[in-house]
């Protein structure tokens, strides 16, 4: 397939992300902090590597996908680095969220060193990386976004170009405000059917196609009604995430309310011990102001 990818993190969504990378026939060498990890993807036929540098030094093109600003800083620039490995000429494309400006100053250092790069942070839940089908909002140069589209087509559906660098984390941190507005939506929206006495599978089949409809109802709805919290993306990741959105907001000057209300109930979660929950378990924040318990009868 021509160019060498290099994949660091394989986590929730990076786990998909490396299948359909092997699926659709990259060359890949891979690398973990809990290096177990990347064995299934060695049997696949991947490389693992020591060090994300060493990932660098046998990649084209180098993929991040980990947890938190730090981390990304860390695998990127920190000791065993990538960009110790790196070679004029490749390319890094950090698909983790992290902060707008932490993603420009990064693509400032690598430049240093000729090595361009891509924020490229993603959206669609463990159902999309699995899938194949992840939103894709890209920051960088128009040039590099084409080098990278082979890579991006084999991971995602809708990718697009949103401008220059930190771009793309601007954009993943607007799509988080939606994300958590909407989930408290149908939060609120499915403790009031409970407490009516509704058929709440026939209430979720009855709004969910019309002006009412979300992916999160659509993906997040069902899973409230049967309690099952297995996590798409975790409560402490969505934290994370809420975090970047109320420093970025405090930076440009942009009220976000009832993005901060969330930030809010799911720390009472987090206090709780569930942060390792589905952050569509937000509803138990409702549930626990009201004393009102969706589905589970």
């Amino acid at each position: 397939m021509g160019e060498r990818i290099g994949f660091i993190g394989l986590g929730i969504m990076g786990r998909g992300m490396v299948g359909n990378l092997l699926r659709a026939g990259f060359e890949l060498t891979v690398w973990n902090r809990t290096a177990g990890r990347a064995d299934e993807f060695v049997a696949a036929g991947a490389a693992a590597a020591a060090s994300p540098a060493e990932v660098a030094a046998s990649s084209d093109i180098i993929i991040t996908c980990v947890s938190d600003t730090p981390d990304v800083l860390a695998v990127t620039l920190g000791a065993g680095g990538l960009i110790h490995g790196a070679r004029a000429g490749s390319l890094v494309i950090d698909m983790s969220t992290i902060s707008p400006q932490a993603a420009r100053e990064m693509a400032e250092a690598l430049a240093a060193r000729g090595v361009a790069s891509l924020d490229a942070p993603i959206s669609g839940g463990s159902e999309g990386a699995a899938k194949g089908t992840l939103s894709i909002m890209v920051g960088g140069e128009a040039a590099d976004v084409a080098r990278a589209m082979p890579a991006f087509q084999a991971m995602g559906k809708a990718i697009t170009h949103v401008g220059g660098h930190g771009a793309g984390q601007t954009v993943k941190l607007v799509n988080q405000i939606l994300v958590v507005g909407n989930m408290l939506a149908v939060a609120e929206a499915l403790v009031f059917a409970q407490a009516s006495g509704a058929d709440l599978e026939k209430t979720l089949a009855a709004v969910t196609p019309g002006a009412a409809g979300s992916w999160m109802l659509t993906n997040r709805g069902p899973q409230v009604i049967t309690r099952d919290w297995r996590p798409g993306f975790t409560i402490d990741l969505q934290q994370k995430d809420l975090r970047l959105v109320l420093e970025a907001a405090d930076q440009v000057g942009a009220p976000v309310q009832a993005t901060a209300t969330i930030f809010q109930m799911y720390r009472t979660l987090q206090a709780a011990g569930l942060g390792a929950e589905g952050n569509h378990a937000l509803v138990k924040a409702i549930e626990r102001l009201s004393g009102i318990e969706v589905g589970g009868a």
